[in-house]
């Protein structure tokens, strides 16, 4: 099982964003048969049996294992993943595009751009996971506290300069064989777990005033 798997097709997303399957996917980070879950989640063994066999389908659950319990056999299934994403490949046709309207200080064109590293990451995972290649990549994450807007334009200058250094050290256009690697930056507010809707409010308000 991977810890985090990427839904490319329309028909696979909308299963799973089904109620009942999504948590019948969230179940299924541990393995369970049609009877196990039927009893945890209330249901007839046939209904989910019927939701199984439609998440298996389209590849979001797999079989572990079968058992043979008299003239029965009980199919044991597990999630293919511990958590899912969707990638806005399974909209195409309204998937964001951040060459439109690029600004480096629009959030939504942070959003953009977030979008197409979901697309092409997840593309990248599934290619890789054919060829039986690993992806090559590198993250970072982590968190500044500012003490004024003042201090975070002066950080994004210099974030700018240091990074487009960097890139411009070790760019080569012309060398054999080189592959070309997106680089992407962002800094956003930092959001609290389970922060609703007014919280997010509040801080996109305190935003503002302080620019």
């Amino acid at each position: 099982m991977f810890e985090v798997g990427v839904i490319e097709e329309a028909g696979a997303a909308e299963v799973a964003l089904d109620p009942i399957r999504a948590r019948l996917l969230a179940l299924l980070a541990e393995p369970h048969s049609a009877t196990s879950l039927a009893a945890i989640v209330g249901l007839p063994r046939q209904k989910v049996n019927y939701h199984l066999k439609t998440l298996e389908s389209h590849g979001l659950v797999e079989l572990v294992e079968e058992r043979r319990k008299g003239n029965v056999t009980e199919r044991v299934l597990r999630a293919t993943a511990a958590s899912f994403v969707i990638s806005p490949a399974a909209l195409a046709a309204v998937q964001p595009d951040p060459s439109r309207s690029p600004d480096k200080l629009s959030a939504r064109w942070l959003l953009a751009v977030a979008a197409r590293l979901v697309k092409e990451v997840g593309q990248l995972i599934t290619g890789a996971a054919r060829a039986g290649k690993p992806v090559a990549t590198f993250t970072l994450d982590g968190t500044v506290r500012f003490a004024s807007a003042a201090d975070r334009a002066a950080f994004a200058q210099e974030l700018t300069a240091a990074v487009t250094a960097l890139v411009s050290r070790y760019h080569d256009e012309s060398a054999p064989g080189g592959r070309d690697h997106r680089v992407i930056v962002a800094v956003h507010p930092s959001i609290k777990p389970r922060a609703d809707q007014a919280q997010t409010e509040i801080a996109a308000q305190t935003e503002t005033r302080e620019s």
